[in-house]
Parts: structure tokens; C-alpha cells; sequence
């Protein structure tokens, strides 16, 4: 059964739409959410570039396709057909390029195609019982192989971003600190100037003070 379905652009990992009533009755909809923004966080960086994926998570499976820099991807129980879950895919695909194609690069703000959420829950409910005749004749449909498409782990697919994030952190943390050590040297350097040259600016003080006081006399 489909349980999730979003839309985002790739570029940026906008979220583009979403199947508004999706994932309500669902436990731990809320971690499945954030994994699937980790998931546009990756394709945002240009990692996990397959055109078309399966991500493994807990009882369920994240299916996703790329077109148009645009991201289309669901989560389905284990044991929904792929086959079927891609097809699904595939019609929001089509629709959504017919209906928001022009639009879809100047998108500005999160959910700009919200409406779209009319036509995948129309879409999703013809997919949902696997025994139509329709999804039948979808999964004997010898034209639309998902045989090829990589099924992965969601913790080996985020790991790769987890990764990248710790590394730019310490990136972070070392130039922080490279930049704190370089303020602390300056102002050494500046101490140990002072220490040098204090005596000698005091004695020039002392014999200009003097000359002054007794020019003043004469």
C-alpha cells in the first residue's frame, strides 16, 4: 500500500507537493519525513544520482524517480509490488511536467503546487488494491521492467550525507579555531612588542621630560 508520496525539486531540494492526508495514521511519520528530506538534502549535493531508486527503511521502501531535476518519490509497505509503486511514480511524473512544467525552475517557496494533491490522491487510490484488474495487467506489463533499478539501505544512503556533514563541521571547527590561534598570536606578538620597546619609550620620555624642563629654566 502507498503510505507517503512528495514531490521535490533536485537542484535545491524545494518541496515542490505532497499528498496532504498521507502518513497520518502512520506511526513514526515524522522520522519517515525527516528521512525523506535527508534523502533531497543528498540529491541536492548531486550524491545518490541514480534516475531511479529503491531506499529500504524499517518495514517500508522509499521508491524514487528523477526527471527534469524534479524528484518523485513515495514510500510503500515491503510488500507492495515495485513494479506497481514505479508505475504510480510515473503517472505523477507525466502529470506534473504537463501540469507545473513551465514553473517548476521558478518556483520560489515550499509546496508552490500544493493543488497537486488532488490528483495524487486520485492516482494513489487506483494503486492501492494490488487484485484490480487494472494493477494486474500493470504488473503482467512485460514493457515496464524495474528488474535494474538498485534496491539500497536508508542508513547507507544517508550515511553518505552524515558523512559530508561531520566532515564540513570540522572543516568548520578547524577554521574557527585556526582563526582564533592566529588572533591569539597577533595579540602576543603585540605583548611581546610592548614588553621590548616600554623601556625604551620610558627612558626617551624621561630624558625628553628633562630636556623640556630644563629649556623651561633657561
Amino acid at each position: 500500500m502507498v503510505k507517503m508520496t512528495l514531490i521535490a525539486r533536485v537542484t535545491d531540494g524545494l518541496p515542490l507537493a505532497e499528498g496532504l492526508d498521507d502518513g497520518r495514521d502512520l506511526p513514526d511519520s515524522d522520522m519517515y519525513k525527516q528521512q525523506v528530506k535527508a534523502l533531497f538534502k543528498n540529491l541536492s549535493r548531486g550524491q545518490n544520482d541514480a534516475s531511479r531508486m529503491s531506499v529500504e527503511t524499517g518495514p517500508y521502501i522509499f521508491h524514487y524517480i528523477i526527471e527534469g531535476r524534479v524528484c518523485y518519490l513515495t514510500m510503500c509497505d515491503r510488500s507492495y509490488p515495485k513494479k506497481l509503486a514505479f508505475q504510480y511514480l510515473e503517472d505523477l511524473k507525466n502529470e506534473f511536467e504537463r501540469v507545473n512544467g513551465p514553473n517548476i525552475e521558478t518556483a520560489a517557496r515550499p509546496y508552490a503546487f500544493i493543488k497537486f494533491d488532488t490528483f495524487i490522491q486520485k492516482t494513489k487510490k487506483l494503486y492501492q488494491d494490488t487484485r484490480t484488474q487494472r494493477n494486474i495487467s500493470k504488473l503482467n506489463d512485460e514493457l515496464y521492467e524495474v528488474h535494474q533499478i538498485m534496491t539500497r539501505n536508508v542508513q547507507e544512503v544517508l550515511g553518505v550525507g552524515e558523512k559530508l556533514d561531520q566532515v564540513s563541521e570540522m572543516s568548520s571547527r578547524l577554521t574557527l579555531e585556526s582563526r582564533e590561534y592566529a588572533d591569539k598570536a597577533k595579540d602576543l606578538n603585540r605583548q611581546a612588542l610592548i614588553r621590548k620597546w616600554a623601556p625604551v619609550a620610558i627612558v626617551l620620555g624621561v630624558v625628553f621630560l628633562l630636556f623640556w624642563v630644563k629649556t623651561k629654566l633657561w
